[in-house]
């Protein structure tokens, strides 16, 4: 069966459910692993090879690459050709988004990062099929190969898949995610709009007090925890070049099953709060906040805690969900500019000063409440703030996330 082909009515969707592995399939699993690694190596190393010699090494050279080196190598050729050929565009992806962070002249620290080798031990295998790669028949998973899987079906898939993504995570679990076109489930109007400004303080400040998203500090809470497993592998910390003992191993489960609980409980936090947002506003102005650059900043921990960029992905998809409008507002200037009249500050303010005087007007307002206010100006959602006009300076256009249809 055809997978059915996205439009303005449906959206793409995640489902993802766990996978019992038998012995026999978890072999052919890592069969396939240790293929596609070492394509995205050899991927990586010609591509270093190039741009060293100030050559192109784009997506046609890497296919060909691939099939030499499956005509030559018959251990490469006995895996399926669909997981490998995904491998090398997933590649082509990210080095072409890194190229064209470097033209653009980021910052290192806001660049996306050339792919990099995938080590045997440190890197959990991750298996990408198209649809021509699998199929779903008497409630299991028939992966290209001869892999059979058995999925724990939580919940019926609400259309036929178009992909499926096979991977390992840190605690050895193995799933099964499947991208599924699903219809827009449209929500009653509410006439409502919302300006959403990120945080630290606070997750998401918003022009509506009912709806601010406090710091949880879900991490911070589970830091005693992870600090007694982090002592307990510490004093079980084998020699270099040895394995672990089992009390070592077993220390290092406990602080991985932490740090898996508190990614979801931020996860559950940040979908919980996007549901209610959602479905109390018709349109959002987002500010188009890139949290990387705070990883370097005195602000690293509490800005991880906060998982600005997770909660952020959870209210597009679920906008994207229900067919809301979100405008994408970009972030300069949006702490100096006066929601009231659109006046600029000459200064940046410090973030010490937590409260914005605007000195052409007097207004004055709490700085993230009156960021939050000029998102909905920006973004043309709100007709009484400036006239819809903002301050003298570069343009800042409003933009409509790709995927959530139109009005």
């Amino acid at each position: 069966m055809t997978a059915p082909q996205e439009t303005e009515a449906t959206a793409r969707a995640r489902f993802t459910f766990r996978l019992r592995v038998s012995p026999t399939a978890l072999a052919k699993l890592s069969g396939e692993w240790a293929r596609c690694r070492w394509v995205w190596n050899e991927c990586a190393a010609r591509s270093k090879k190039a741009h060293a010699e100030g050559e192109n090494c784009g997506p046609a050279r890497l296919d060909r690459m691939l099939t030499e080196a499956r005509t030559r190598n018959t251990w490469l050729r006995n895996g399926s050709s669909v997981p490998q050929q995904q491998l090398v565009r997933d590649f082509g992806k990210s080095r072409a988004k890194a190229l064209k962070d470097i033209k653009a002249g980021l910052p290192v620290r806001q660049r996306a990062g050339m792919p990099r080798f995938k080590r045997k031990r440190a890197a959990d295998p991750s298996l990408n099929y198209t649809r021509r790669g699998f199929r779903i028949k008497d409630g299991r998973l028939h992966l290209a190969g001869g892999i059979s899987l058995r999925v724990v079906w939580s919940r019926a898939l609400p259309a036929e898949p178009s992909s499926v993504r096979v991977f390992r995570d840190s605690l050895g679990h193995w799933y099964a995610s499947f991208v599924v076109c699903i219809d827009v489930q449209p929500l009653p109007e509410t006439g409502a709009v919302l300006g959403i400004d990120w945080g630290v303080k606070e997750t998401a400040t918003t022009t509506s007090d009912a709806h601010d998203l406090p710091h949880d500090g879900h991490g911070r809470k589970a830091a005693a925890g992870l600090a007694r497993y982090q002592r307990m592998m510490a004093r079980r910390k084998p020699a270099k070049g040895t394995p672990g003992s089992r009390g070592y191993l077993a220390a290092k489960r406990l602080a991985v099953k932490l740090h898996k609980k508190v990614a979801r409980q931020r996860q559950d936090t940040g979908r919980k709060w996007a549901k209610a947002v959602v479905r109390d506003h018709d349109a959002l102005a987002v500010e188009d906040f890139r949290p990387r650059f705070l990883a370097k900043s005195t602000m690293a921990r509490k800005a991880a805690d906060a998982a600005i960029g997770a909660t952020k992905a959870a209210l597009i998809a679920m906008a994207r969900k229900h067919g809301r409008i979100v405008h994408l507002v970009h972030p300069a200037h949006t702490t100096m500019d006066c929601a009231q009249c659109g006046a600029r500050t000459k200064h940046a303010l410090p973030l010490s000063e937590r409260t914005y005087t605007c000195t052409a007007c007097g207004a004055v307002s709490p700085r993230d409440k009156n960021s939050a206010h000029v998102m909905l100006v920006r973004a043309g959602l709100n007709p009484a703030g400036a006239d819809r006009a903002r301050a003298a300076g570069p343009p800042v256009h409003s933009q409509r996330e790709p995927g959530i249809p139109a009005p």
